[in-house]
């Protein structure tokens, strides 16, 4: 997620206070109760019951009870579910006009990791017309966000299983948080649709286990009517023309993905091919009338990758591109193997559009390859994302880093009063200025602290060790000390928790301002 100047700028124009906003998450939905009926498919069940490859079955007398409603995370406790792990989610969109419910089918391929009664999927909205769980009609309740199936019989743990859920998609759902987030979910445009899924909007698409740190592969198929493409993360493996003229498109995801990391686009696009660094695949999807407008930025996408390369490694994933919004979008997103970005940033000035796309591509190291473990490591992701954003910028003739860092150091107080120190969120102050510049602080601090090469290495090091793993504000303590050669447990533990903003290293002239109430 970026939150940089200019989108800065933007959001002001709305709304003069955009810096201190009061949060509030997500939307509360009633319980409402309702008794999901069979779809008549007619095909032979899975295996229900047999162990996937590797698994190992459960005891015969382990007796079957309910998975976990959430994975108990301690901002958002019903995120996540428990009792399965997913092995594939395939989505079936039957794509129709702009702003109209159409039909849609997501199957989830899963694991038991153990003896199952019942589970729960993450779902809010849409009509629900059918479940099935291995081919059998499943009853399936809805408790808020929570869709909780009970399929016809017991799964063993270690149990492969399939669940279909058949429903129909409203692509005008979306929701609101008071912070840099604003309004997210589906993104409607003048021909089709994006989507902004952080934090948990995934819920308002599919089904989906969704939880930042649970991660798995994705099939999208998409139909459309001629003239209009569909776009998703991933590689495009298939477009067919339909014997009523519609298109169908189906890509691979290619890699593991976080629920809130899914991107699937449709409108009236031109895809622009190109290569990065070491041959690396790119493709930047443009809506038509923008392709020339936005070409002398998107264009910068080579060096941008080859900067970050020399600081973290290579790329981590197959491809990359920009997918650009032509639609009142507020924010740009790192969704994975191509980013979102507003189109109106992509056509001002040179720094901030830089600002922009550099944030959302460092996030693919850190955030997409690097999953948080818990939403409160949230500052993992976006201090380094803002810090990178930051660091490139000053070298290439835009912002002054140690300027930034400096005004930031002076509201670091304030921020840790209002929003929660930079590893102490609330549940409605994720997104707030302290998860940006006062988390790239933290990062400033620490290289102030052991040096730029030693710094330099402990960065490397983070995105190499949990590469395509989840990892928490603790894990990176621990990696930080063991390059660094010394506990630096005493001097992050007060730059990341608790009321006061340490001294800066090498800067005793640092004050922090005065908080107020």
């Amino acid at each position: 997620m970026d939150f940089t100047t200019a989108g800065i700028r933007r959001r002001i124009r709305t709304r003069r206070a955009a810096l201190t906003l009061a949060g509030a998450v997500g939307i509360a939905g009633a319980a409402v109760l309702t008794v999901v009926l069979p779809d008549g498919e007619h095909r032979a069940p899975d295996r229900a019951g047999h162990p996937a490859p590797g698994a190992s079955p459960g005891s015969p007398g382990e007796v079957p009870s309910p998975g976990a409603r959430g994975l108990g995370d301690p901002l958002a406790p019903l995120d996540g579910n428990g009792g399965y792990t997913v092995r594939r989610y395939t989505l079936d969109f039957d794509w129709r006009a702009p702003r109209t419910p159409f039909a849609a089918t997501t199957t989830i391929r899963a694991t038991a990791t153990q003896a199952l009664s019942r589970f729960d999927l993450d779902f809010a909205g849409n009509a629900l017309h059918a479940v099935t769980v291995d081919g059998t009609p499943a009853k399936a309740v809805r408790d808020g966000d929570e869709l909780v199936v009970t399929p016809a019989r017991p799964i063993a743990r270690g149990g492969a299983f399939t669940v279909r859920v058949a429903y129909t998609a409203d692509p005008t759902q979306r929701r609101h948080r008071d912070d840099a987030i604003q309004d997210y979910g589906w993104v409607p445009t003048a021909d089709g649709t994006l989507l902004s899924l952080q934090p948990d909007g995934a819920r308002m698409v599919f089904p989906a286990d969704d939880h930042p740190s649970v991660r798995a592969p994705f099939t999208f198929r998409i139909t459309t009517p001629p003239g209009l493409t569909a776009v998703a993360g991933g590689r495009l493996v298939g477009r067919v023309r339909q014997p009523d003229g519609r298109i169908r498109w189906t890509y691979d995801s290619e890699e593991p993905v976080a629920a809130q990391l899914v991107q699937m686009a449709i409108g009236r696009f031109s895809v622009v091919d190109g290569t990065g660094p070491r041959g690396l695949p790119l493709r930047d999807v443009v809506p038509e009338d923008l392709v020339t407008d936005t070409e002398a930025y998107r264009a910068l996408t080579p060096e941008h990758l080859a900067w970050l390369e020399q600081r973290l490694g290579p790329y981590p994933f197959r491809r990359y591109g920009v997918l650009v919004g032509n639609t009142d979008l507020p924010v740009a997103l790192e969704t994975q193997s191509l980013s979102v970005v507003p189109g109106a940033d992509l056509s001002g000035d040179q720094v901030g559009a830089e600002r922009n796309l550099v944030h959302e591509l460092a996030h693919h190291w850190t955030g997409d390859s690097v999953a948080i473990r818990r939403w409160s490591d949230l500052w993992l992701s976006e201090g380094h994302a803002r810090f990178y954003e930051l660091l490139y910028s000053d070298t290439h003739g835009g912002i002054d880093l140690a300027g930034m860092m400096r005004a930031a150091y002076e509201q670091h107080d304030q921020w840790r009063h209002d929003d929660g120190a930079p590893a102490e969120p609330t549940a409605s102050t994720l997104f707030r200025q302290m998860r940006y510049d006062g988390s790239a602080l933290v990062l400033y601090a620490l290289q102030e602290k052991v040096g730029e090469d030693t710094f330099d290495r402990i960065e490397r090091s983070w995105v190499t060790t949990y590469r395509g793993r989840a990892a928490g504000t603790a894990d990176f303590v621990r990696l930080a000390s063991r390059v660094a050669g010394e506990d630096l447990t005493p001097f992050l533990t007060p730059w990341l928790y608790g009321p006061h903003t340490p001294p800066m290293p090498g800067h005793p002239g640092w004050q922090v301002d005065p908080v107020e109430d």
